[in-house]
């Protein structure tokens, strides 16, 4: 496999379950995801949502690197509109320094949530995101000791020093982003579970490859893998994304009719509801291997992020063993001795 995997987990509280059920089933996840090979392991940000316990990736990273020994632990991504830039250093440098060159630094340009937890978020404070450029540029300023003479903030350090610096890259789903990603040089991670289309993905690896070469482009993607092709489509065939439409020409996507209802309680705004199949590669292992080998030829992608938002936990669990570095490893074991026969 010329190409890496790593899992993005929200913390879905999966039924009749709670939120310590929840951290503690994405503490398990991330020791297999190491134990099965995956590179990376990504936690989200998503806010005043029930039915998801991820709100605070930092706090839950530092966690997880207690738990693991090599794999990457990151954030998918840190909703950088709400917070200060020296302080998300500060907080990744000491997570850095707890576990040198095993930290990743995902950052995300969109709230995490609705209005009112983007206003208790905010409070005291009011961004639309317009900043957003310049906040990412400061972190990486930051990040790498160079900040410009001239900027008001010249002599500040984010302390403590890591000896690793942690990886910095930037979710997205346009060529705005890729080129924001080029232009800081930064990693960037297309997310195609949200957005899947196939035009946007190839205008955005075009854009990255051609304004940094050297970067790495890594494409956050849905999946269901099943121990059958019927029993995965079986699985994924009522999984959608809601497209919401506000008066203003505003629009968002959520992932479950749930953040609908959740949407209705939190704002007076009226807007339309558009019903979405969901962009996912659902099949066997060896069905969505080969879309990724394609994915991965067509538009030069250097590693994925596999997303499964499927709410039956036992399911989801083997659908990321079956499509692990290791589980390949073994099925391609299992084809030689065949063939040596």
């Amino acid at each position: 496999m010329s190409y890496k995997l790593g899992i993005l987990d929200q913390s879905p509280i999966f039924p009749n379950m709670t939120s310590t059920d929840a951290l503690n089933n994405t503490i398990e996840l991330a020791k297999d995801a190491e134990k099965w090979g995956y590179s990376r392991f990504w936690v989200a940000e998503h806010h005043h949502m029930e039915k998801v316990a991820g709100v605070s990736p930092e706090i839950l990273i530092s966690h997880l690197l207690a738990h693991t020994k090599t794999i990457h632990i990151g954030s998918g991504g840190v909703m950088l509109q709400h917070y200060s830039p020296y302080k998300v250093v500060e907080n990744f440098h000491v997570l850095s320094a707890l576990a040198p060159g095993r930290v990743d630094l995902g950052v995300g340009k969109a709230p995490g949530g609705f209005d009112l937890s983007t206003k208790a978020l905010q409070y005291g404070t009011r961004n639309d995101g317009s900043d957003i450029n310049e906040r990412l540029q400061f972190i990486k300023q930051l990040i790498d000791h160079d900040i410009p003479e001239n900027h008001p903030f010249a002599n500040l350090r984010a302390m403590p020093q890591p000896i690793v610096k942690p990886e910095i890259f930037l979710l997205g789903g346009s060529e705005q982003s890729a080129t924001l990603a080029a232009e800081l040089k930064v990693e960037f991670v297309f997310a195609r579970f949200l957005n899947g289309s196939e035009n946007d993905l190839k205008d955005a690896a075009k854009i990255f490859h051609h304004h940094y070469p050297s970067g790495k482009l890594i494409v956050a993607v849905a999946v269901l893998a099943g121990e059958t092709e019927q029993e995965a489509l079986e699985l994924a065939k009522d999984l959608k994304l809601y497209q919401i439409k506000f008066k203003d020409e505003r629009t968002l996507i959520v992932q479950s009719y749930d953040q609908v209802e959740a949407l209705k309680k939190q704002t007076a705004d009226s807007f339309e509801v558009i019903e979405k199949e969901l962009s996912i590669l659902a099949g066997t292992a060896e069905q969505i291997k080969s879309e990724l080998d394609h994915l991965h030829q067509q538009y030069r992608i250097d590693e994925f992020i596999l997303h499964t938002p499927l709410l039956n936990r036992i399911k989801r669990l083997k659908s990321f063993e079956l499509l692990s570095p290791e589980n390949n490893k073994n099925v391609q074991s299992q084809q030689r001795e065949k063939v040596s026969k």
